[in-house]
């Protein structure tokens, strides 16, 4: 036996064992007709921009908190100011909840990082919020310098040749971002490892854990695969893996198009089909880019190479029922609150025509 199979078998074991004690999965709250417009915002937001956000017609938030801020006692405050103010809460993020490199390729540290990990996702569930959003990458997100897009706005930018990975203060560069080469094979391992141990907590806790994709799907990045959420059929393999219904796709639009069909194996359209097929599709980054890589900008919804209406048409038609945001706005020259008063009415206006005319259908 060797001696990557025999560390495969031990760490199954240890999966294993740390799944027995989890109490029977509670019934996932069914989701509502309707698509759920909602905005993001930091837990600090304020009156002010509460009532903006209600103005726009919106009901739910998405609320972004700091570092050491992802507990219990600030998901019910942050669930007790919002819901004060006449709005919902779907999900509560913190950048330590997500790309976490130890447990995306198997690092010493992984079972402690795992483990604040399932205590969120309870304190999550206990708080009443029946959503969270994961990402897998190993080396964060992949952007080159900042470049402009329609009338000078500035805007992320992305060239293969010149990129580097960020995330929550590293920056990630170089051939190989850590050290070595990683095999596929590895980092299936690794995901393995990871969702059965998390699965059961989700489904205990009644929380749906959406996974979001690798932003962006290029097929290598630093020497490390984007292989499971960087196309289609990873991602199918990695829910069949997970075997659990609280694991499931938050859909970021824009990063599927910087991938384009090439990368990612089939065009937005067709990758929400087929996720609305699994029932497992929770949510939707709205957003849009200039073209699919190697090389892209981010930037405004109506001003990139896809058809957003066409998009909206197909979520309506295939009843999606989950949260969907406008994402990585540009801002406008008067400031955020123009950037996102536009995207959010665009939004609307789309969603508004698209059950029109499914209506006249």
């Amino acid at each position: 036996m060797s001696e990557l199979t025999r560390r495969m078998f031990a760490q199954s074991a240890m999966a294993g064992a740390a799944m027995a004690p989890y109490a029977a999965a509670k019934p996932l709250a069914p989701l509502t007709p309707g698509i759920k417009i909602s905005m993001q915002v930091g837990e600090d937001v304020s009156d002010a921009d509460l009532q903006w956000i209600q103005q726009m017609g919106i009901e739910y938030l998405n609320v972004q908190t700091g570092k050491g801020r992802g507990t219990y006692d600030n998901f019910m405050a942050i669930k007790q100011k919002v819901e004060r103010a006449g709005l919902k809460v779907w999900n509560i993020s913190n950048n330590d909840n997500r790309n976490i490199e130890e447990i995306t390729l198997g690092l010493p540290g992984r079972d402690a990082k795992i483990e604040w990990l399932k205590q969120y996702i309870r304190d999550t569930g206990k708080a009443g919020i029946g959503y969270i959003t994961y990402a897998h990458m190993a080396n964060g997100i992949w952007s080159s310098e900042r470049g402009k897009t329609r009338a000078g706005a500035s805007a992320r930018t992305f060239n293969v040749k010149t990129a580097k990975g960020f995330w929550n203060g590293k920056t990630y560069e170089g051939p190989l971002t850590h050290g070595r080469k990683y095999s596929k094979e590895e980092l299936w391992d690794a995901y393995t490892y990871f969702i059965k141990q998390i699965a059961p907590v989700c489904e205990e806790a009644g929380v749906r854990f959406g996974i979001h994709p690798d932003d962006p799907p290029v097929p290598e990045l630093g020497g490390i695969p984007r292989h499971i959420f960087g196309n289609y059929d990873g991602y199918m393999k990695a829910l069949e893996i997970a075997n659990s219904p609280a694991v499931g796709v938050c859909l970021c639009c824009g990063t599927w198009m910087e991938g384009g069909k090439a990368w990612t194996g089939k065009d937005v359209y067709e990758a929400v089909r087929g996720f609305a097929k699994t029932g497992k599709l929770w949510k939707i980054h709205f957003r849009n880019v200039t073209a699919p890589g190697p090389e892209f900008v981010e930037t405004y919804i109506d001003n990139g190479y896809t058809d957003m209406y066409k998009l909206m048409k197909t979520l309506v038609e295939v009843d999606f029922r989950g949260n969907l945001i406008a994402d990585h706005v540009p801002e406008m020259a008067t400031g955020r609150h123009a950037s996102w008063s536009y995207s959010i009415g665009y939004i609307r206006g789309l969603h508004q025509a698209a059950l029109t005319e499914k209506g006249k259908s």
